[in-house]
């Protein structure tokens, strides 16, 4: 941060000098958006106001970019972390505009890196990440997991975003089993006699609207699930079709996803991927994609609790425990947290906090 004094446009940064780097990579100013993350975990876990304002600054220069920055993986940090100061530290970033930046593919250095929309020869891939123009469309199972680490919890401090992540996330479940062998057919993947060999929970890491691999292009048909790099071994591609990098980052959605009794709805938890965070209880997304309002059961855990919903701004069930029956309305969302029964809540600066716990950091 010293370095830098606010200039990211590098291409990388030598710890061994201690200089940032230009090279024949475009420079990729969205890593302001990772370092502001890491910084203010610093702050959260040693309390030195240093990392704070650190945070600060490389947040002020993300948000200086007019040009989409996103390169990769890092950009929906800076959206949660617009999110999370604003909500902790009275800050004004721009969380549309990072979510926009996130997910919009209008991306120059990576071109059209964003969320792809629509359906490949009837298989529906909304939602998962990656470049919108190579091969027609092309993503990746890592980067949809990784986009739910901090967007998921970006709910937490501002739920007037309650209802595009969770779209988003419902999409982006859906379509990520389209990776897994055992869920398409054997036209529609690369290396299927071998499916055999990933027990079910290896995947390609890339899924394609058409192969760009001269030696699949006659056994596949449009989607594709294929390899990142097929020609990172020319020799023998085949070896390089199962992606342990991806497939191990699939603990992001197996911990934050459950179901409820309603098909297409999620109970998303909102602390599985809030690290180092203050205390906080237990608090979950319920988003409703459908026409018309729906009723559904939302398994709780073990206790009793008072059901505090940020939408509403009101507690929608008192003293629950097992699984609570809620309407939601069409095409809208519950973000529920679940306090103790009886406690006291109280207003403290625009905040609502149910034993000196925050609940909603911008009660209405």
């Amino acid at each position: 941060d010293q370095v830098l004094k606010g200039n990211y446009n590098y291409s990388f940064f030598d710890y061994k000098e201690m200089m940032p780097m230009s090279s024949w990579i475009c420079a990729q100013p969205d890593v302001a958006a990772g370092h502001a993350y890491v910084l203010y975990g610093a702050y959260k876990k040693f309390g030195d106001s240093r990392y704070l304002e650190a945070a600060k600054r490389a947040m002020t220069s993300l948000e200086s970019n007019t040009i989409n920055p996103s390169y990769e993986v890092l950009m929906p940090f800076g959206a949660y972390m617009a999110a999370r100061l604003n909500a902790e530290q009275g800050t004004s970033y721009d969380v549309t505009k990072m979510l926009d930046f996130s997910l919009d593919g209008t991306a120059v250095c990576r071109e059209g890196w964003g969320a792809l929309v629509g359906q490949w020869n009837g298989f529906d891939i909304s939602g998962i990440i990656g470049s919108t123009v190579d091969h027609g469309g092309f993503g990746f199972l890592m980067n949809t997991y990784d986009m739910a680490w901090p967007l998921v919890p970006l709910v937490r401090y501002d739920q007037s975003y309650a209802n595009a992540i969770g779209k988003w996330m419902l999409n982006a479940a859906n379509a990520a089993r389209l990776f897994y062998p055992q869920f398409v057919a054997p036209e529609n993947q690369t290396l299927a006699a071998k499916g055999s060999v990933t027990k079910g929970v290896i995947a390609y890491e890339g899924l394609a609207r058409t192969t760009g691999y001269d030696e699949y292009k006659s056994t596949t048909t449009s989607p594709v699930a294929q390899g990142d790099g097929p020609r990172w071994t020319p020799t023998n591609p085949d070896i390089s079709q199962f992606s342990v990098y991806g497939s191990a980052h699939v603990g992001f959605f197996g911990g934050m996803i459950q179901r409820t009794n309603v098909e297409g709805i999620l109970r998303l938890d909102l602390l599985k991927t809030d690290f180092f965070r203050s205390k906080a209880y237990p608090s979950y997304l319920v988003y409703n994609p459908y026409s018309r309002d729906r009723r559904v059961e939302i398994p709780l855990p073990s206790g009793r609790y008072d059901l505090y919903d940020t939408v509403s701004g009101t507690f929608v069930a008192r003293a629950a425990s097992q699984k609570i029956s809620l309407k939601i309305d069409a095409k809208s969302s519950l973000v529920l947290v679940l306090t103790p029964v009886n406690a006291l809540a109280k207003r403290v600066n625009g905040q609502l906090r149910v034993n000196g716990v925050v609940v909603d950091y911008h009660a209405q």
